[in-house]
């Protein structure tokens, strides 16, 4: 429970269906460290302790146990240190796929157990489903495409997969409003969250440099050149960590026309920009891919592909590297801003045939 209408939403849901019901918060990161940022904290932050309250008060109009469980340590072991390196690194990372893959689908699950619960639920828009000529559990696209999180779960496994419940996977977001109304929910009006719980106002240049500072860190020299595809330099900028392919703002050059990064060099700490054509990518490669909903494919296959969580699956194939760890996709049109860190999950329709990192 969050704190949030979906997940309050689904635990008075399975209340009412005779479910027995425990609530479980997972406090993960301290938002009172870093205070220097906290005049950037916008309301959209999840897992605050207002969201706590909210949750705890949720628990206790539908009269079930309720407990915080402390994951900080490993949240920041899991998750906020890999952010860093990633940034670092010049990839661009996605930290709620780390939090379901290490933390809510992994640690979550053994403590639910450890209080006697088979099952866990949670407010994520998907589905789960049963093949049953294979044998397997599939993850499928919720019916609200606006709100489809599937994308941030390719990481999950069959052992998770048939303990998981997602009950809004079959509702649209003004339905789960309405179903928590219905079911006298205070926080049927409540705002969803949009931050990343430990980033205030999605600054993740500034986090860095105060973790680090927090840490005792000495900031990596990150000073280099901003240059175009043929090595012309245009000028400098402080850190590859303030730039993602794609971006136009904030650059820091002015050259009169407008010009994007279509790739971040860690070794060289240098930032190509180029003309938005240059963005253009036909082929990228992934590795740890998990394959969810289907066996580990021997040959090519056809998926459509998201490269992000906002992007359009897009129509390719998919090439299974020889060492089963990766695979080679070529889209049928080249696609747009394909991004070092960031995930490509494989579709097949609704079913969520697996993912990867994008290298």
């Amino acid at each position: 429970m969050s704190g949030g209408v979906d997940s309050s939403t689904v635990a008075a849901l399975l209340q009412r269906s005779g479910e027995s019901v425990v609530g479980l918060t997972m406090q993960l990161w301290n938002q009172r460290r870093l205070p220097e940022l906290a005049s950037a904290t916008a309301s959209g932050r999840c897992c605050s302790l207002d969201d706590v309250y909210d949750a705890r008060r949720v628990a206790e109009r539908l009269a079930i146990p309720y407990y915080v469980v402390n994951f900080e340590r490993d949240f920041e072991q899991q998750v906020v240190r890999p952010f860093i390196d990633e940034y670092l690194a010049g990839r661009t990372p996605i930290p709620c796929t780390l939090c379901n893959n290490f933390l809510k689908f992994d640690r979550f699950l053994d403590f639910a157990a450890g209080v006697g619960a088979t099952r866990i639920a949670t407010g994520h828009y998907a589905r789960i489903g049963w093949h049953a000529n294979a044998g397997r559990h599939q993850l499928l696209r919720g019916v609200d495409s606006a709100k489809d999180q599937t994308y941030f779960l390719f990481g999950l496994t069959q052992a998770q997969l048939a303990r998981t419940m997602f009950p809004l996977g079959e509702y649209t977001k003004p339905r789960v409003r309405e179903l928590a109304r219905e079911l006298g929910l205070e926080v049927a009006e409540k705002s969803d969250s949009q931050e990343i719980c430990f980033v205030p106002n999605g600054d993740y240049a500034a986090f860095m440099s105060a973790y680090f500072r927090e840490q005792g860190i000495e900031p990596p020299g990150a000073r280099g050149e901003i240059v175009t595809a043929d090595g012309r330099v245009l000028g400098r900028h402080e850190g590859i960590h303030n730039f993602t392919v794609g971006q136009r703002k904030g650059l820091g050059i002015a050259t009169g026309e407008p010009l994007y990064v279509i790739a971040t060099d860690a070794a060289t700490q240098r930032v190509v920009v180029g003309r938005d054509p240059d963005l253009l990518r036909r082929r990228l490669s992934a590795r740890q891919v998990n394959w969810i909903s289907i066996a580990p494919p021997a040959g090519p296959l056809r998926a459509q592909v998201k490269i992000r969580n906002k992007h359009t699956a897009a129509a390719a194939t998919v090439y299974p590297a020889p060492d089963a760890d990766g695979v080679e996709i070529e889209f049928d049109q080249p696609q747009r801003a394909v991004t070092p860190g960031q995930a490509a999950v494989m579709y097949a329709g609704d079913v969520v045939l697996g993912g990867g990192w994008i290298e």
